[in-house]
């Protein structure tokens, strides 16, 4: 047993009983960051206190909601809007940030393809970041239901139907997990029990593996310099602090974080208090007709590009000896599109790690694709008739070509060009 002795203030006391200073010093003082980043390696931690705020809000939320077709609607847009004390706030904070965190879920992820930091090492942090967003995608689909809307229900009816075009099983997996034949009671429960109760606690789960996977290979740097971060470490505990090319993430680098958080802070707010409306649908205040069809359904911006490649494909291909339905074309689509990105370390041939401005054709890859999301995301919320139909299905095309063909061909040349000596 360690041996206790009378505690010199709170700190002591918990030390001698948790080893809360050791726990400080490999989670912080001794964890070290590079130096050369900008403030769009702000952005983990900035999801970190979305998150935050998404489940607190949600706790309070969940005190007034009622899980039933019958309650849901009233429960949402009365009590909470109308009768509680503050709700409106709960739920304006609550549906603002469900939205922003994709919009930073993506800057972030973008920053890790512009920045090679799925390479050398880091393939476990993006796995797991990769793997963070299909879940988070699955919890905001969950709590997009919630309210028993217009929307809602007939977002349920479609997403639900993909999982039909799965082989042998499609139409029992339906009916599994809408716990009927049709959407209805038992679909609600179980996407409230998804959305408060087993999504969040493997969202915390990730979270706490994608931060542990920082650790070995660490923290990508601006130029994706490689650092031996063990000299560089020493040099800055022996007061060398401006040779070395590393901080403790506390305080110094957390420091700087908590002033982007505080900017960030001003612009969610003031979404909250003036723009709340964008994150909530209006169709979405009608309540669920199972008669009454919307005449145009589309999901959330953030699922607007996926959306788009899933409904790209509107035609049938008729091979002579069977024929393809566009249904089933645009729903094998729409699942690479899901998992693609989970593979972008081995599509990537190269063993070039700089940023793209210093990779030539790949700079024009990252921009091509950004370029295409756009064009993907815009006219996933347009109805798919003419031109828009035209636009969405080429649109479809170039995102499984950039990633499944130009990617693998350039970063090949590219690797050709390192191994004879021409990249540096």
């Amino acid at each position: 047993m360690a041996h206790i002795r009378k505690a010199e203030g709170f700190v002591d006391w918990l030390d001698q009983r948790l080893a809360v200073k050791k726990l400080m010093n490999v989670l912080m003082i001794e964890y070290w960051i590079p130096k050369q980043i900008n403030f769009l390696w702000a952005m983990g931690v900035i999801l970190t206190v979305l998150f935050t705020i998404l489940f607190v809000t949600g706790l309070l939320l969940v005190m007034y909601y009622k899980p039933d077709t019958a309650l849901a609607f009233d429960s949402v847009n009365k009590t909470i809007m109308q009768e509680v004390e503050y709700g409106w706030l709960w739920r304006h904070m609550h549906g603002v940030a469900a939205s922003v965190i994709f919009l930073i879920i993506y800057i972030h992820m973008l920053t890790g393809i512009y920045y090679g930091s799925y390479k050398r090492g880091r393939e476990m942090i993006w796995l797991s970041g990769m793997l963070l967003f299909v879940v988070f995608s699955a919890e905001a689909f969950s709590g997009y239901m919630l309210p028993w809307g217009q929307m809602s229900y007939w977002a349920a009816q479609v997403i639900t139907n993909l999982f039909g075009g799965v082989p042998f099983i499609g139409d029992a997996l339906v009916v599994w997990i809408r716990g009927d034949y049709a959407v209805s009671d038992p679909t609600l429960t179980r996407f409230f029990m998804l959305h408060v109760c087993l999504l969040p606690i493997v969202i915390i789960m990730i979270i706490v593996f994608h931060f542990y996977s920082l650790r070995i290979p660490h923290v990508n740097n601006e130029i994706a310099e490689e650092l031996d971060f063990d000299i560089e470490a020493e040099k800055y505990k022996n007061g060398d602090t401006k040779g070395s090319k590393v901080i403790p993430f506390w305080p110094a680098f957390l420091s700087k974080d908590f002033m982007y958080i505080s900017l960030f802070m001003i612009f969610f707010f003031y979404l909250v208090s003036f723009k709340f409306g964008f994150a909530m649908d209006p169709i979405n205040f009608d309540p669920a007709d199972s008669l009454k069809t919307p005449a145009h359904i589309y999901p959330e911006w953030y699922f607007l590009w996926s959306y788009e490649v899933l409904r790209g494909f509107f035609f049938d291909i008729n091979l002579g000896f069977a024929t393809i339905s566009a249904f089933d074309i645009g729903l094998a689509a729409f699942g690479i599109a899901q998992i693609i990105f989970f593979l972008l370390p081995w599509l990537d041939r190269s063993e070039v790690v700089k940023p793209a401005h210093a990779r030539g054709k790949f700079f024009i890859w990252f921009w091509v694709l950004l370029l295409d999301l756009i064009v993907l995301t815009v006219y996933g919320k347009l109805p798919p008739t003419g031109v828009n139909a035209w636009v969405g299905f080429v649109a479809s095309i170039v995102f499984l070509l950039l990633l499944l063909v130009i990617l693998p061909l350039i970063t090949k040349a590219e690797q050709k060009e390192f191994e004879q000596g021409g990249v540096k």
